[in-house]
């Protein structure tokens, strides 16, 4: 699963966030990888370089995440949509294959809502927005405390891995020492903060932010397909049968066994090889 090598910092502007990304490849099609809340283009480096072996792949730091500027702002699923949007505009993207996980996956929801016509197929993976329910310490970030942590160090990054996946002691330790310097960043704290208290309450997800992307399913109709971990504590895999049901051009879930909320993390052959399928139809 070692890489030979990783893929280069690059910034561009994006109104007045300075956006880091990694690419690499060339095709016809262009895959736009986009992390989960509080991520990083770190969690798709065992699949950037071999999506890119057959397309144009961008792992972008989302807006307040990663290297990229982190503003103050709602961090709403429009605003973050919206973040993409003007992102491939500047890359000259006219439209992609977005790969969305957790949050991201709310974002492009909300995006082909938006603009269809930037969407040229979707992947949902770990989705937000597609139900209420979220893990407990997801809805807790609400609360006034929550901008309180553990000063950040090397020695808590398995524990907190912990609940994310299904079994913490599959990650490399390469990984981990590659994502620790960005999770130990200045300022990251402050936009997970936002994006908790405008998206969530403490019984879960806000009917606002779920309700209008649920009820408008039926009308996202790029060909989608959708990922998710048998045992994701972090959203229930239940919310893979909704997205499954209403999309219309959705096609049979994947649902991994033995893999929580980071099947590209986590089963990353098993992930690449139906992005790669997937895209190539």
């Amino acid at each position: 699963m070692l890489l030979t090598q990783t893929p280069i910092d690059q910034y561009v502007q994006v109104g007045s966030v300075k956006t880091r990304f990694w690419q690499a490849g060339q095709g016809k099609r262009t895959i736009l990888l986009l992390h989960g809340a509080g991520g990083s283009a770190e969690f798709w480096y065992y699949n950037v370089l071999v999506l890119a072996r057959k397309h144009r792949v961008i792992a972008i730091d989302m807006v307040g995440s990663g290297r990229s500027d982190k503003p103050s702002a709602s961090y709403s699923l429009a605003f973050q949509a919206e973040f993409i949007r003007d992102f491939m505009d500047v890359m000259s993207i006219g439209s992609a294959v977005l790969v969305g996980h957790s949050m991201s996956g709310g974002a492009a929801l909300q995006l082909a809502l938006m603009a269809p016509d930037r969407i040229e197929k979707l992947v949902l993976v770990g989705s937000f927005g597609l139900g209420r329910e979220v893990t407990l310490s997801a809805r807790l970030a609400t609360l006034p405390f929550a901008i309180r942590s553990l000063q950040p160090a090397p020695s808590v990054m398995r524990p907190m891995l912990r609940q994310n996946v299904f079994d913490v002691d599959r990650i490399p330790q390469e990984w981990i020492d590659l994502r620790y310097p960005i999770f130990a960043l200045p300022g990251r704290k402050e936009p997970l903060i936002q994006m908790a208290r405008t998206n969530l309450c403490l019984s879960g997800v806000k009917e606002s932010v779920y309700q209008p992307i649920v009820q408008n399913l039926p009308n996202i109709t790029a060909p989608t397909l959708i990922i998710w971990g048998k045992q994701d504590r972090i959203i229930p895999i239940d919310h893979a049968y909704i997205a499954a049901k209403h999309l219309p051009n959705a096609e049979q879930p994947l649902l991994l066994n033995q893999c929580g909320h980071y099947p590209h993390l986590e089963h990353p052959a098993e992930f690449n090889q139906a992005i790669l399928d997937f895209v190539q139809v």
